[in-house]
């Protein structure tokens, strides 16, 4: 597994796809980064898809984990995606708001209409950075993090990334084509803003 970035705090690393995020039975990214760190605790501040891969921020301190916390809570932490998604998004750049169920039972978030009770607001910002044939490469901004939100937004509007089953596509591929291309967050110690960044996977049927 790739390391960015790690000091005594944090650690920044890229995620494979088909790894949970959160410490699981059997293999995970928990479990990964203490053998891989030798630290003894890790900490997830945030989270991804098993499916989807990219740059994730974890903690080695209750401390800078509580920190890291706190700037998501209030909005300070910012997060960027790459995406395939199925057609092309019109207008080419712009925010999709919704409001978004989430059915703990089948692990699947839905748009709905009105608020009630469970119902969140997502919002994101996006822009499409290229198109080739059936498939367009989106870069996306999350104002949210509710879950599966680029994944069900862009799938009400019949737009789907490419290879996601559970919302609508019917591509036969191992993964998503979802990538958490860059962070940027201070850092817990200093106070410092930092940005890690990678290039998009080898996606070579785009």
């Amino acid at each position: 597994m790739e390391i960015l970035y790690e000091n005594k705090e944090i650690v920044v690393c890229i995620k494979p796809s088909g790894l949970p995020s959160q410490e699981e039975k059997g293999d995970n990214m928990i479990t990964r980064l203490k053998e891989q760190t030798k630290a003894s605790k890790i900490y997830p501040v945030h989270r991804l898809d098993t499916v989807t891969s990219g740059v994730m921020v974890y903690c080695k301190t209750k401390k800078a984990a509580a920190f890291l916390t706190k700037e998501i809570t209030e909005n300070r932490f910012h997060k960027e995606y790459l995406a395939l998604v199925h057609g092309t998004p019109t207008p080419s750049e712009g925010i999709m708001e919704d409001l978004l169920f989430k059915d703990s039972k089948k692990n699947k978030s839905f748009v709905v209409k009105r608020e009630r009770k469970g119902v969140k607001k997502a919002s994101l910002e996006y822009k499409v950075l290229e198109t080739k044939g059936e498939l367009s490469l989106v870069k996306i901004k999350l104002h949210t993090g509710r879950t599966h939100q680029i994944r069900v937004q862009f799938s009400s509007r019949r737009h789907p990334v490419y290879g996601d089953g559970k919302y609508g596509a019917s591509d036969n591929i191992p993964f998503i084509a979802l990538f958490s291309s860059s962070l940027t967050f201070k850092e817990p110690e200093s106070g410092k803003d930092m940005t890690f960044s990678a290039p998009l996977p080898d996606w070579n049927f785009f």
